[in-house]
């Protein structure tokens, strides 16, 4: 073979084993570094968090108020059940009796025909007499036991339906419970992420935004002159004044700890005055009042869902349950963003 066609198969080799040779992998991608968030995101991000947290709490316990009353009805309607029950099982042995009686005592002879053979006329009219009673107590015997059927037919079925919207409260309650934990797992996920020093900054970011906010209020003439407390009023301030330090559980209504609408309703059911348990039956069922007029023991409503509220304690503050992982402790009205005032000692609302 030629030096030529040596070198011509030699390339020829070299270019098929390229050609079968495996392509060399392609390198990953690396992932790109997420951007950072600014101390003002991560408390943007912190107060939905939370904001949603206390609606979800709130919803909750408005479904736990009323499996409370269903509960309650479904008991009501068993106990009524129980005894419309009783009194068809009396009827009935009376029903029996009658009947018996009816059937030992028959006879083919009509009243009048035993009017007209009767050698003493007077007694068959007074026998005629008995005997008119004993059918009216069979008509009212048989009366009362058609009653008692029908009672306790609709009794059954009043009861029936209360135990299947108790069993649909509950389990609307347990989602609802399911959805506040989720929610406060996305807040201590969030919290956890925050190094110590982004938590200091947080904080302090937050604490100059309420800063600035009291002192807009304060500076607009929104809230007026302090009045004093009315009776009833003051005692709940002393009853929530009294609770401070204990720390926030949602659902909670003391005495051990308290949620918002927890620590309020309890301070004026503690003062005589019972109030709806949560801030948004609060807020939709009792007289509204300008915050120009308050006084201590009035409620201050916040955010447009009406999902927070807080004891006025007058000067401008107010004591409060605040959130997951703090305690009842006193703050400036303006902690959170106002939706209004509600006076539970103020004669009833005209709706």
């Amino acid at each position: 073979m030629s030096g030529t066609l040596l070198r011509l198969a030699c390339t020829a080799a070299m270019a098929a084993q390229v050609a079968l040779a495996p392509a060399p992998a392609l390198a990953a991608p690396q992932p790109q570094p997420q951007p950072q968030r600014t101390v003002a995101q991560l408390l943007t991000d912190l107060q939905r968090l939370y904001r949603q947290t206390e609606q979800a709490a709130e919803t909750y316990n408005a479904t736990a108020e009323k499996l409370t009353a269903q509960r309650a009805e479904v008991k009501r309607l068993d106990g009524q059940l129980a005894k419309a029950r009783l009194a068809l099982r009396g009827s009935r042995v009376d029903a029996g009796r009658l009947a018996r009686e009816q059937y030992q005592n028959s006879s083919n002879f009509s009243v009048y025909v035993r009017l007209l053979l009767a050698r003493d006329p007077q007694q068959a009219l007074d026998e005629g007499h008995v005997i008119g009673r004993v059918a009216g107590e069979r008509a009212a015997a048989l009366d009362r036991l058609t009653g008692a059927e029908k009672r306790a037919d609709a009794l059954a079925r009043s009861a029936r339906r209360a135990l299947d919207t108790q069993l649909t409260l509950a389990g609307k309650q347990k989602k609802q419970r399911d959805d506040v934990t989720r929610r406060l797992a996305d807040v201590e996920r969030l919290l956890a992420s925050l190094t110590p020093a982004q938590r200091g900054e947080v904080s302090r970011l937050e604490q100059d935004g309420v800063a600035r906010a009291q002192r807009s209020l304060t500076d607009s003439g929104a809230l007026g002159h302090d009045r004093p407390a009315s009776p009833v009023g003051g005692q709940a301030v002393r009853y929530a004044l009294d609770q401070l330090g204990k720390p926030y559980r949602w659902g909670a209504e003391g005495p051990a700890s308290f949620d918002c609408s927890g620590l309020t309703s309890r301070a004026w059911a503690h003062a005589g005055t019972p109030i709806p348990r949560t801030s948004q039956e609060q807020w939709a069922r009792l007289p509204h009042i300008p915050l120009n007029s308050l006084r201590p023991g009035d409620l201050v409503i916040y955010f447009p869902e009406a999902t927070h509220v807080a004891l006025y304690l007058g000067d401008g503050k107010v004591v409060q349950a605040p959130r997951p992982g703090d305690k009842v402790k006193i703050s400036p009205l303006a902690a959170n963003p106002v939706l209004g005032a509600v006076r539970p000692d103020a004669a009833p609302r005209r709706l």
